[in-house]
């Protein structure tokens, strides 16, 4: 990201650019809205009308945005972006594609979603955030077009938010990322003459890992829409899927470990794949890869024991089951192949606390990302150490690189904001009707884009069909203010940041 001179001081017309922006990204959605279009035409379905005219609506709002801003005066590429503009661009982006997105479903047939916006545009944030939360039931027999419309909801929010990730939240020290700034993020003037090419090849890893996925898929036994599909909310550790059971639709023929092997895929930081690619082959002996695997391969032994000491399956079973389960909820994917809610009290809260943790930074992953704990883990020791010697001097250090008062400071903040921002959800979809399990599981998945909750209603046998139209709204900015690291989404609700 290139960065303007002036700090945080801006003109009236300061967010002209903020607003082109914006409109380029909704042509971009509009272009891709065209695929599920053709795709109900192929199968002569009669929603493609829908994505015709949600694709027209898209295309008209996004040319008076940046025909607005090259009619002021303003040129591409001449300007760069202050920290105010930086802020307000990103939850605005977000918002008005979910907005748009919202659009193929409340035109189309679908039952659940035609003339329903609650649902519609919750399908569309759960989609765009990778959330996977859904309010559709009939999945198996729903049209190819919205099924299409979901994955790449999916996809598309995958890549947008390891750009953001990558390229914006560190520049703007958001919750400890700062850690994680390189050119692509960097404050300075300086020409970046490598930032088109990184940009470029996390799209080709990105582009490259989904074809894999797809061609995977359908040499398992997919048939190739169902593997496409998959294979697109695979890599965007997004869940959606194309039948009400999910991957436990396929259950003998390795569909579920390949599942499990590319949503790890798309949990681990994409930088990894640009040095792997550049001739890197110690690449992934990353911290935060390691800590991920460690905390995968603890989870997963633990929970895959108990079920064969159980009796609840056999030793494959259960450990396939477990392993299933596990990189699911950990990496934010959201697949089901079973409902774990049935494999005990203590069991179901192990996945409550795996709901939280998330992937690694710089991926498709939600939650609140191994590194934030690693960070906290290396506080917590250097603190009991000088408990115990005073006068020591205890290096604070991640990864090798040294942790500064203010990455640590970000960590806290956003540790605390998070689990308030958690409170105040859980008590507000309490008092919206909903009993404790539903409303406490339903906070933590919308916050950490996870997708299913615990209990019967919105468990992973379930769907949040049933919740009331209030409960939705609510989990829908819970879900954009997971996804964009909730400073970014507070900030525009102060006064001064409006004043300037």
């Amino acid at each position: 990201m290139r960065w303007a001179p002036g700090g945080v001081s801006a003109s009236s017309n300061s967010f002209r650019l903020v607003g082109a922006i914006v409109g380029q990204v909704l042509l971009a959605t509009a272009a891709f809205m065209l695929l599920p279009m053709f795709a109900d035409l192929y199968y002569d379905n009669r929603d493609w009308l829908a994505f015709g005219m949600a694709s027209g609506v898209s295309a008209m709002c996004g040319s008076a945005l940046a025909w607005g801003y090259w009619r002021s005066g303003g040129k591409w590429g001449k300007s760069g972006l202050t920290l105010r503009q930086a802020f307000a661009l990103t939850p605005l982006s977000w918002a008005a594609v979910s907005a748009v997105s919202a659009l193929p479903f409340l035109f189309s047939e679908h039952p659940q979603l035609r003339g329903h916006f609650a649902n519609a545009f919750f399908e569309a944030v759960s989609g765009i955030t990778t959330t996977g939360a859904t309010v559709m039931t009939g999945l198996d027999a729903a049209p190819p077009g919205l099924l299409l419309w979901r994955g790449l909801l999916q996809w598309m929010g995958g890549i947008g938010i390891i750009a953001t990730a990558i390229a914006i939240l560190p520049a703007l020290g958001v919750g400890g990322m700062q850690l994680f700034r390189t050119e692509s993020s960097d404050r300075s003037q300086k020409a970046m003459p490598r930032v088109r090419q990184i940009a470029s090849t996390i799209g080709y890893a990105y582009i490259g890992l989904t074809v894999v996925a797809a061609v995977a898929y359908w040499l398992a036994g997919m048939d190739p829409f169902d593997a496409i599909v998959h294979a697109l909310t695979s890599i965007a550790t997004g869940g959606y899927s194309t039948s009400d059971q999910s991957f436990g639709r396929w259950q003998d023929n390795g569909i579920q470990w390949l599942a499990m092997f590319f949503m790890l895929s798309g949990t681990l930081p994409f930088v990894l794949y640009v040095r792997f690619l550049a001739g890197d082959r110690s690449a992934f002996v990353d911290r935060q890869v390691t800590s991920l695997l460690g905390l995968l391969a603890v989870s997963i032994g633990g929970i895959g024991t108990w079920l064969v000491i159980s009796g609840q399956y056999g030793v494959e079973q259960a450990f396939r089951y477990a392993a299933f389960s596990v990189v699911s909820v950990v990496t934010t994917t959201g697949y089901a192949v079973t409902d774990y809610g049935q494999w005990g009290a203590a069991i179901v809260g192990v996945f409550f606390l795996l709901t939280f943790v998330g992937g690694c930074t710089g991926s498709t992953s939600g939650g609140i990302k191994i590194f934030r704990f690693e960070v906290m883990a290396v506080m917590l020791r250097v603190h009991f150490l000088r408990l115990l010697y005073p006068n020591g001097v205890f290096p604070r250090s991640y990864d090798g690189k040294p942790l500064s008062d203010e990455v640590i400071g970000s960590v806290v903040a956003f540790l605390t904001v998070f689990l308030v921002c958690y409170a105040v959800l859980t008590v507000v979809l309490l008092g919206l009707g909903l009993d404790f399990l539903t409303s406490a599981s339903g906070a933590a998945t919308a916050l950490s884009n996870v997708g299913p909750g615990l209990g019967e209603t919105i468990g992973p046998a379930g769907t949040f069909t049933s919740l009331p139209s209030a409960a939705k709204w609510v989990l829908s900015f819970a879900m954009l203010l997971g996804r964009l690291e909730l400073f970014t989404v507070l900030i525009i609700f102060l006064p001064r940041f409006w004043r300037g």
